[in-house]
């Protein structure tokens, strides 16, 4: 039996109280951060290619199904807000389409060429880096369009909570971070999931970084999509050019990035 669906460490959950469920549920999840740190080397190395990838105009693709597939569409759309780049730079796939987000498709996960249907509508391609998230890591879905990707030339990688699973063998970079059983049994949204959001947060900030959308620890690119980024946006410039909060206000809205306005402020 693989790891993600062995026996809960707790018994007869029904019987316990609220605070012993809330202390149980903690204490599992105090276990994921440590096997995250473990996977940091593998991670290293997928991040490596994956920069390299993006520098040179490639692009990052997830995919995935239920949990996973959700996780990795919530952080392919959080990267063009947070760090100003455009929305077909990071690109999220579930397996059963956008319907898949909000509602389960049934046996959507089972079909082993239709990743590879969804990838080809984005005309991906050797210049583009492939992660297929599964926690369990046999899902077909994801297995099927890492293997085709590979045949293809495309590097991948994967993000899993089983050890030598199926989809390392599909992969150039495994991630593989086992965090042992779930608080209740199989119910990967919980510590798996935790691990893999996680795992994602570290890939897309760290490339990020990297590709200069940060500057000293502020998100210089972020979009002003509401009325609190645009406080946020506006006191950065404030402490960069040491100016009032309605003149930087002012350089924001006028050159409509954090960076554009500081580069236009200390230029004048």
């Amino acid at each position: 039996m693989s790891i993600t669906e062995s026996e809960s460490n707790f018994n007869n959950l029904e019987n316990l109280s609220t605070i012993e469920l809330l202390q149980g549920i903690n204490q599992e999840d105090q276990s994921v951060a440590l096997a995250v740190q473990k996977a940091i080397p593998q991670i290293e190395k997928a991040l490596e290619t994956i920069v390299e990838k993006m520098k040179a105009g490639g692009r990052l693709f997830y995919i995935g199904a239920g949990t996973s597939g959700r996780l990795g569409i919530l952080d392919a759309s959080e990267c063009p807000p947070t760090f100003g780049v455009g929305f077909d730079k990071v690109i999220g796939l579930i397996a059963g389409g956008d319907n898949a987000i909000r509602k389960a498709v049934e046996f959507a996960e089972d079909d082993t060429s239709q990743a590879w249907k969804d990838l080809q509508e984005y005309n991906i391609s050797k210049k583009d880096f492939l992660i297929g998230i599964a926690a369990s890591g046999r899902t077909p879905y994801v297995i099927g369009g890492l293997k085709i990707a590979q045949e293809k030339g495309i590097k991948t990688a994967c993000i899993t909570c089983n050890p030598n699973s199926e989809v390392v063998n599909v992969s150039n970079f495994p991630i593989e971070v086992p965090v042992g059983p779930e608080f209740v049994t199989g119910s990967t949204r919980m510590k798996a999931g935790t691990a893999q959001k996680m795992v994602l947060n570290m890939i897309s900030t760290t490339a990020m970084i990297q590709l200069g959308h940060v500057k000293g620890n502020k998100m210089v690119d972020m979009q002003l999509s509401n009325d609190k980024l645009v406080d946020r946006g506006t006191k950065m410039i404030m402490n960069e050019l040491m100016i009032a909060y309605e003149d930087a206000k002012k350089l924001l809205l006028k050159y409509g990035s954090v960076r554009k306005a500081v580069e236009a402020g200390k230029t004048n």
